[in-house]
């Protein structure tokens, strides 16, 4: 009943005339950011942040939240239709542009739009209802347990790519590399910049994802010399029933994985994506399909963006920490207005906190409305020759890549991805494990080096702790299932 009343009380606030004004111009503003190659929820929040002096609490912070949320729901759009991704819609690209090419778009973007939805409900629910207990489930995770959860993510990622384990490995291998190009935070001593000052401050994530997914996929498709678009005049939106009961067991299935990985810091929806497409590779029965255009390796995605970005919350309204740079923004608004977020933020300012939560299933219908039945309006952009769309494209991606530093090096490193990428392409390797390492592989670091700091150079404490120890183990479950399937494949191809 207690819940009941905190709802009813959290719509009292969220429905009024002018929270639901900055909802709906938080969940557009969010929109249109996911759409766009180059920006994200941190930049634009950042940008809008002096704003929140003139606005009132409730609808700065209401405001700041769906853009963060919307930018979830728009991020898929040119993911799937163009395969220009954001971090929290990489693995979007596989399954999504693949329905594209087969003329599959508008089921793929409705795909991703209710299942984004019921990931968004779900998440609403657990924020809702465990916000104070699950807020200390992420005081548990110690840095060594970090770097066993990473790890993890490491070695599933045989079921993130549609290759062999071993060229996954390598490809994440490569990420992490990448990763750690530029000057190092401890001892500020450059590695790996072959003394190119441009690489000084390190890869962007943004020149590696539009280089390796939007330009190669560009180039890949002048390199065929073929003028068809994926765009075949017929929009198929609604899925039939079969097709229905294959979306709501991955979207279930994505919103928890996303729910739980949501609470983690540095975690999120980038992790939460990879973890929900590894599930549905292991538990669809659809998993052969998986890879080449499966409604499943939509759905699954989609709900664990959305609730991993609406479980992000709780450890900054329940703690006081921040688990992501866009969460710090929000607690620095949070400050700006004179509130601070911890313990004693539902007691004290309960029309705020439920207020933001109920704000957020207004702000999962706004963004249903926006994104699924307008899909129509989203494909129009396939009406376009290609000898405009491809180079409309290519100024995109400059001018995101250009926008974010003001910096023309930038530019040049994305076009060197957009080579690399092409590459990965003829030699038959993906680049999404190579995002995976590319952006864990810093995190790892960092916590390996403040493990091994707190525990003096005792590599033991990674083992000794109950939660690393215990995911270190099933790794090395998994390891060796997969050298036993592995042999048993020799054996059998061997034996035929």
């Amino acid at each position: 009943m207690d819940l009941i009343h905190n709802l009813a009380f959290g719509f009292e606030h969220a429905l009024t005339w002018q929270n639901l004004l900055y909802c709906a111009i938080g969940c557009v503003v969010g929109t249109l950011v996911g759409l766009l190659p180059g920006l994200g929820p941190l930049s634009t929040i950042s940008l809008l942040l002096p704003l929140t002096y003139s606005i009132p609490t409730d609808g700065s912070i209401i405001m700041l939240a769906g853009i963060y949320y919307g930018a979830q729901y728009g991020d898929s759009v040119s993911a799937i239709t163009m395969k220009i991704p954001h971090a929290s819609s990489i693995v979007a690209c596989i399954d999504g542009y693949q329905m594209t090419l087969k003329g599959k778009t508008g089921l793929a973007l409705f795909t991703a739009g209710i299942s984004s939805f019921i990931g968004g409900t779900v998440a609403i629910l657990v924020l809702a209802t465990l916000a104070p207990t699950l807020g200390e489930v992420a005081l548990l995770f110690g840095p060594a347990d970090y770097c066993a959860l990473m790890l993890l993510g490491f070695v599933c990622v045989s079921f993130v790519t549609t290759g062999s384990m071993l060229n996954g490995l390598a490809m994440t291998l490569i990420g992490v590399l990448l990763g750690l190009v530029g000057t190092d935070v401890n001892s500020g001593v450059p590695r790996f910049t072959m003394d190119l000052g441009f690489l000084a401050d390190g890869v962007g994530l943004i020149s590696v994802a539009l280089g390796c997914f939007g330009i190669a996929e560009i180039v890949k498709n002048l390199d065929s010399g073929g003028q068809v678009t994926p765009f075949n005049g017929q929009i198929k939106l609604m899925p039939t029933w079969p097709e229905f009961k294959r979306i709501i067991p991955s979207a279930l299935r994505g919103s928890v994985i996303g729910s739980v990985l949501g609470l983690l810091p540095g975690g999120g929806p980038v992790i939460a994506q990879f973890a929900a497409y590894a599930a549905d590779k292991r538990f669809s029965k659809y998993r052969d399909e998986i890879g080449e255009g499966a409604i499943e390796g939509v759905a699954g995605q989609a709900a664990a963006d959305e609730a991993a970005a609406r479980t992000s919350f709780i450890p900054l309204m329940s703690i006081g920490i921040p688990e992501n740079a866009v969460m710090a923004l929000m607690m620095a608004a949070f400050i700006v207005k004179g509130v601070q977020p911890g313990p004693n933020m539902i007691a004290n300012h309960p029309d705020l906190f439920w207020g933001l939560v109920a704000s957020m299933w207004v702000g999962n219908c706004f963004l249903v409305i926006l994104n699924v039945p307008l899909v129509r309006y989203w494909l129009s952009v396939f009406k376009i020759p290609f000898s405009v769309l491809f180079p409309a494209i290519l100024f995109f991606c400059c001018i995101g890549t250009y926008s974010i530093n003001n910096n023309l090096d930038d530019v040049y490193i994305t076009a060197t991805f957009g080579f690399i990428g092409y590459m990965f392409m003829r030699l038959g390797l993906e680049a999404a494990p190579l995002m995976l390492g590319f952006i864990l592989g810093p995190m790892l670091e960092e916590y390996f080096r403040r493990q091994l700091l707190i525990s003096r150079g005792d590599f033991t404490s990674f083992f000794t702790r109950p939660i690393s120890g215990s995911l270190l183990a099933l790794i090395s479950l998994f390891i060796v299932w997969q050298v036993v399937t592995f042999l048993r494949q020799v054996r059998k191809t061997r034996t035929a």
